[in-house]
């Protein structure tokens, strides 16, 4: 049984159904009805033509659904009679999927789960251990998601930075459970970068693929966290990198600039760099001025800082850093970082312990309280 195969025909067989006259929550009950149908009689006796077995029976399901239920009738009349079984149509909708999931009536994260649900093909069990919440939780907000978009036209435009925003959430997820969330992230825009012809999503998948490359270096064998500069880049992708590299200088290439392009081309410089020392850090603070131009973020200030204390040294890294809001998320892991190479170490101690304190996940609060022990312990000697 080919799970990657299910899983990418998800979207086409629910457009069909949705071109057919189901509504959006009833139609993806009956094709996730339909995989669990394919999962179970596949092994034994596979069709020649996948879609149009999900579609014929999906179809079915929405209808043995709609019957079952008084409150649909007036929707049963209007349906045609069940369709003979044939080849699918090879009209592929799945980009309105792309955009009606990620409708901006929905929050970030009922986005997210109703993208994975109706587009990844995941099931709400897989999807919840993903997010580390139960499958209850889980099932009440796709099921919320569903009824929002429900009543949405599916003709409409979408907004392509919408669907960006939200896969680009799902890649920074990472693993959990039996799903591979930044895998899963990279198919998904791979899919989208198939079906539009837009420099921005292409920019999304070569930053996915230069972040995604260095994965395996980002832990030690005890799942401490590496940093950037001491990870050991001969455990860096090279494959995927070069992937990455090629489809950054295809987009910047359009001279459509976007904030995915930028964070990809900081990303590129990283990844072009043979050791931490040689990293170009002027080039990497031009391309934080553009990506600060892009979004005014001051989470993109924050990582500036950082590189112009690379650059220009620690006290101009502290300057830049002097004009942002402290409560920021990571302000005083990047000031104690760069107090430590101004030499502050006792600033620096305290400062990283403060960020343990603030920190969003064990790993990351670990690293941090081992910094400030291992600055501490120098001072004491």
């Amino acid at each position: 049984m080919d799970e990657v195969l299910l899983r990418s025909l998800t979207p086409s067989v629910l457009t069909v159904l949705v071109r057919r006259g189901a509504d959006f929550a009833a139609a993806e009950d009956a094709v996730q009805e339909a995989l669990t149908e394919a999962l179970r009689v596949w092994a034994a006796d596979p069709p020649r033509d996948a879609k149009g077995w999900l579609v014929t029976v999906a179809w079915r399901k929405f209808l043995d659904a709609a019957r079952a239920d008084a409150a649909r009738r007036r929707r049963e009349d209007r349906v045609e009679e069940e369709p003979a079984p044939g080849p699918a149509p090879a009209v592929d909708d799945t980009l309105q999927l792309y955009f009606l999931c990620t409708h901006p009536s929905l929050t970030p994260a009922s986005a997210v789960a109703l993208t994975l649900r109706a587009v990844g093909g995941l099931t709400t069990r897989q999807i919840a251990e993903a997010y580390l919440v139960p499958e209850a939780t889980m099932a009440q907000r796709i099921s919320r998601a569903k009824r929002t978009v429900s009543g949405v036209r599916f003709d409409r435009p979408g907004d392509v930075a919408t669907v960006l925003r939200v896969l680009y959430l799902v890649f920074n997820e990472g693993y959990s459970g039996d799903v591979d969330l930044a895998a899963e992230a990279i198919r998904l825009t791979r899919q989208l970068a198939a079906r539009i012809d837009h420099p921005e999503v292409a920019g999304l998948l070569a930053l996915m693929l230069l972040h995604h490359a260095r994965r395996a270096a980002r832990t030690a064998p005890d799942g401490s966290l590496v940093p950037l500069a001491e990870q050991d880049r001969g455990r860096w992708d090279t494959a995927l990198i070069a992937e990455g590299v090629g489809i950054l200088q295809a987009a910047l290439a359009r001279d459509r600039l976007g904030e995915f392009q930028a964070q990809a081309a900081i990303a590129a410089l990283h990844a072009d760099a043979p050791t931490a020392e040689e990293t170009d850090w002027v080039q990497i603070v031009e391309w934080y001025d553009e990506l600060t131009r892009l979004t005014d973020s001051p989470v993109v200030r924050l990582n500036r800082a950082v590189a112009v204390g690379e650059a220009d040294g620690p006290r101009a890294g502290l300057a830049a850093l002097a004009a942002l809001d402290a409560s920021l998320p990571r302000h005083a892991a990047v000031a104690a970082y760069l107090h430590e190479r101004d030499g502050d170490l006792a600033t620096a101690a305290r400062l990283y312990a403060e960020a343990a304190h603030k920190a969003p996940n064990l790993a990351e609060r670990d690293h941090l309280t081992r910094q400030a022990a291992r600055l501490n312990a120098r001072r004491c000697r």
